[in-house]
This record gives structure tokens, C-alpha cells and sequence, in this order.
């Protein structure tokens, strides 16, 4: 047992700079001018590199996006971002977009992402659950190039589709799988 902790408190000693790096502080929430600001254009961006997203986001009832996630880690690891829920035009609430992981792992990246909830099943669970795990709840669809080119409107029957997009750094993969979004006040 004591060989366990002193691997465990080394690992801990190792990461503290990853770490530091992905865990949120008060000091770093964005203001709500920024995300407004920042989410838009990060859709603006979307929408002109993928036209599937701009066709989905014409028959989604909310948008949620955030326009940058930071992802690091050295065994143990996690992501952090803000972003906004977009109906319509409309800002309806700010969310976090938070995960942790350990494992097989090095590297940093930043990345953004947008949930294209396609129905009030969606919205609803947004917006009364104590946090959204994806992957639990309303069925989430990552969309890649290959998924993106068989989309249609008459295709569109999951309850969200994701797109993940601007992804820059060095760590392999990107998921939001086991990413836990919740509600947010932003700095005034």
C-alpha cells in the first residue's frame, strides 16, 4: 500500500502543471459580452467551413456551443471551456463544458464545439438537469466529414448532433463523451 500512494503522490507531483493549466479558476470566467461575442463568431466560423452544421442548426430548436476548450494532460487530464445556448438569434444561458480523465495521455490542444439540440426533449434536459453528462440522456451524435455528407433533413433523427471544430495542439483524439456541461453565471 505504501508503494501505491508514493506512485500515486509522484503522478500527482508530475501533473500539478497540467492540472493548473485545465482547472477553472473564478478568475477566468468570461464575461457574458465575451461569450456572446466569441459564440457567435465561433458558428459564423462553423457554418462556413461545414455546411451540414449551418442545414442543421435550420431545423434545431437551440444551439449550444462553445467556441474554445482547452485540453491538456499528462496521465491525468481534463478539458475546460464556456460557452452560450443560442435559440434562435437569442442568448438563453451560458454553460461550462468540463471533463476528466486518466489513462494513456500527454499533450495539449485546444478545440470548439457546437450541440445542435434538435428537439424539446433535448432543450428540456439542458435545461433541467443538474448538469448534462453527454452520453447520458438525450442521444448525442458526433459528426465527422463521412456522417456530415449522408445528412439530410429527413436523416435528422437523433435528439442532438455535435460538430467539433478548430481543433489545434498535440494530443491525439478529441471526444466530448463523459463531458459534463452545466449552468453557468458569467462575470458582469
Amino acid at each position: 500500500m505504501t508503494n501505491v500512494r508514493s506512485i500515486m503522490l509522484a503522478i500527482m507531483i508530475a501533473t500539478a502543471p497540467v492540472a493548473s493549466l485545465v482547472v477553472p479558476t473564478a478568475s477566468l470566467a468570461a464575461t457574458a459580452d465575451d461569450l456572446n461575442k466569441d459564440s457567435r463568431q465561433a458558428l459564423k466560423t462553423l457554418y462556413e467551413t461545414n455546411p451540414a452544421a449551418e442545414a442543421i442548426a435550420k431545423q434545431a430548436r437551440a444551439v449550444l456551443v462553445f467556441p474554445n476548450i482547452v485540453k491538456a494532460g499528462l496521465v491525468f487530464g481534463g478539458s475546460y471551456g464556456e460557452g452560450a445556448l443560442l435559440k434562435g438569434s437569442r442568448i438563453d444561458g451560458y454553460y461550462n463544458s468540463v471533463s476528466g480523465r486518466w489513462g494513456l495521455q500527454a499533450g495539449a490542444q485546444s478545440f470548439g464545439y457546437a450541440v445542435f439540440l434538435m428537439n424539446t426533449k433535448a432543450v428540456d434536459y439542458l435545461a433541467d438537469s443538474n448538469g448534462w453528462e453527454i452520453g447520458v440522456g438525450p442521444t448525442v451524435v458526433i459528426v465527422n466529414e463521412g456522417i456530415a455528407h449522408n445528412l439530410s433533413t429527413s436523416t435528422l433523427k437523433d435528439d442532438a448532433y455535435a460538430f467539433i471544430f478548430n481543433q489545434q495542439g498535440l494530443m491525439a483524439g478529441v471526444s466530448i463523451e463523459g463531458t459534463k456541461i452545466s449552468r453557468i453565471k458569467p462575470k458582469d
